[in-house]
């Protein structure tokens, strides 16, 4: 199908994309995340996207039940959308009245998994 299109539709969807891709960025460095809270079992925060950020978000990312409403995502889909936290974070609750916030939290004793060394890596 792509060689349907004339060198000016292609320039120009080049150009769309390169214009999403900078909004998307835009977008990116404009998520907010909180102090980190806890209670006796896990530690919190919330991450808050910048509502045009929420209206990039795949469409399959969203509830099928509440409108406007996401889904709980996954470690991939979440860091997938631009969210970068250390390890451990689950995605675990969604409040309708504000879609573009998402709950995390990990166990407060979190321990990383240890990283094969370079050394160990390379013997592989």
């Amino acid at each position: 199908m792509a060689s349907n299109l004339t060198a000016q539709q292609l320039a120009q969807q080049a150009a769309q994309q390169k214009e999403m891709a900078r909004k998307l960025e835009e977008y990116i460095e404009k998520i907010h995340y909180s102090d980190r809270y806890s209670d006796d079992e896990y530690e919190y925060r919330h991450v808050i996207l910048p509502k045009q950020l929420l209206k990039m978000v795949p469409k399959e990312y969203f509830n099928p039940d509440e409108s406007g409403v996401l889904r709980l995502l996954t470690e991939q889909e979440w860091r997938g959308i631009g969210i970068t936290q250390s390890l451990g974070w689950e995605h675990y609750e969604v409040h309708a009245p504000e879609p573009h916030v998402l709950l995390f939290r990990r166990a407060i004793n979190f321990v990383p998994p240890p990283q094969p060394r370079m050394k160990d890596a390379r013997r592989k």
